[in-house]
């Protein structure tokens, strides 16, 4: 059902942000100017295509800043949701950064995920916030020694 890219830049960013405008813009109401950042253009973004549309229909990023490594932006379009699209974007992510050295990974995660989250082995720590007018809690992952 459908086709992975990922990749840095451009070419990639193009398709994830017409995933995230949909989802965190229209749908959620995020203004523009805190969706987009800094960051987009050098982040590992991950979009998924509809195998017969070849639209985007998912999208997550991976971003590396000092030693942390951080996903988000993660997005399904309502239609594809319960899938499974969100889990396997999490699982590629996750493995991108074990691969990319990463000793733990961190998230901002809506209130409402939590639940996602934890069934991937993520934690809360800290105190919950308010991102974009949506109430959010820190949660990370250590990997795991062999």
């Amino acid at each position: 059902m459908h086709i992975k890219k990922i990749g840095y830049g451009n070419s990639i960013f193009e398709d994830a942000f017409k995933v995230r405008r949909k989802v965190f813009i229209e749908d959620q109401g995020v203004p523009e100017s805190l969706e987009i950042d800094t960051y987009d253009k050098s982040c590992l973004h991950i979009v998924m295509y509809h195998s017969e549309t070849g639209l985007p229909i998912s999208t997550g990023r991976l971003l590396k800043i000092d030693s942390d490594y951080y996903i988000g932006r993660l997005a399904v379009l309502k239609k594809y949701r319960g899938a499974g699209l969100a889990k396997e974007l999490m699982i590629d992510l996750i493995s991108k950064a074990w691969e990319l050295g990463a000793s733990r990974i961190l998230i901002h995660a809506q209130k409402h995920a939590v639940n996602f989250y934890k069934k991937l082995g993520f934690d809360i720590y800290g105190s919950p916030f308010i991102e974009a007018g949506i109430e959010h809690v820190y949660m990370e992952i250590k990997k795991q020694e062999a």
